[in-house]
C-alpha cells in the first residue's frame, strides 16, 4: 500500500465557506404564504356570507309576514283584517312600553262591519320529531275555536306530517270547544270538546291538542279582558 493519504472529506460546517441546510422546503416562506392566502379566502368567503344575509333577510321576513297574515286570516273565517297586540306583564295592550321584540303577540281579528270575530294565538311545542309550530283561532265570547293551521313541523312524512294533509283532522278543530280533549276514534263521543287523533300519528296529533290547550291556559284569562274592553262599534286600528 502506498504511504500517500487520500485527502478527508472536511467535516466542518461551522466554516465561512460551509452551505446553509435548508429546513424549510424549497421556499422558505411557503408556509406563510399559504397561511395568509387562506385567510384572505376565509375573510372574503366571511364578507360573501355577511352580503348574502343582508341581502335575502329582508325578503325572507317579507315572505315570513305574508305567509302569517294569510295564516291568520285562514283561521279567523270571516275576518277581513287584524291588529297585532302584545302581552305584557299578564295583559294584552296595543301600545306596548317594552321592546315588542320580546312580546308575546295575539292577532285580533276583525269581520263584517268591523266588528272582532275571534283572536289568532300562535304556539309550539315538541312533536314526535321535532318542534310542531302552528296558529289557531279563538271566539272569547263562545270558547270555542274557529280554525287551525300548522305552520312548520319535521314529523314523519306519510304519518306525522298528515297533521297538515288530513281534512278532517284539520275541520275538528272548526267548533270544538276549549279545552280539547284528544280521543281515538273507537272511543270518540262527539262531544264538542273532542279531537279524533289520527291512527298512526297519535303524538303528532296529540301535540296539536296539547299546544292549543296550554297556550290559552297561558292567554285565555288576559284575552278574554281584553276583548271585553273593545268597541263593538268601532274597534279602530289598522293590520
Amino acid at each position: 500500500m502506498s504511504d500517500r493519504m487520500l485527502p478527508m472529506a472536511n467535516t466542518d460546517v461551522s466554516g465561512s465557506d460551509a452551505e446553509p441546510v435548508a429546513t424549510g422546503g424549497p421556499d422558505g416562506t411557503s408556509a406563510i404564504r399559504l397561511v395568509g392566502t387562506l385567510a384572505v379566502a376565509g375573510a372574503l368567503a366571511g364578507l360573501a356570507i355577511v352580503l348574502v344575509f343582508q341581502w335575502t333577510n329582508p325578503q325572507i321576513e317579507a315572505y315570513r309576514a305574508e305567509v302569517l297574515a294569510n295564516a291568520v286570516t285562514e283561521v279567523l273565517a270571516g275576518a277581513d283584517r287584524y291588529e297585532t297586540v302584545f302581552v305584557e306583564e299578564g295583559t294584552l295592550t296595543a301600545a306596548p312600553a317594552a321592546d315588542t321584540a320580546d312580546l308575546d303577540r295575539v292577532y285580533v281579528g276583525f269581520g263584517a262591519g268591523d266588528l272582532p270575530v275571534g283572536v289568532a294565538i300562535q304556539g309550539g311545542e315538541p312533536g314526535f320529531q321535532d318542534v310542531i309550530s302552528l296558529i289557531f283561532g279563538f271566539d272569547p265570547a263562545s270558547g270555542t275555536l274557529t280554525g287551525m293551521k300548522v305552520l312548520e313541523h319535521k314529523e314523519t312524512p306519510g304519518l306525522g306530517d298528515k297533521i297538515e294533509r288530513d281534512s278532517a283532522f284539520i275541520r275538528a278543530f272548526e267548533g270544538a270547544r276549549s279545552p280539547l280533549l284528544g280521543v281515538k276514534q273507537a272511543r270518540a263521543s262527539g262531544a264538542a270538546q273532542e279531537v279524533v287523533m289520527i291512527t298512526g300519528a297519535t303524538i303528532s296529533s296529540r301535540a296539536i291538542v296539547d299546544i292549543i290547550n296550554h297556550r290559552l291556559a297561558e292567554l285565555e284569562g288576559p284575552v278574554r279582558e281584553y276583548w271585553s274592553s273593545l268597541d263593538r262599534q268601532s274597534p279602530g286600528g289598522s293590520r
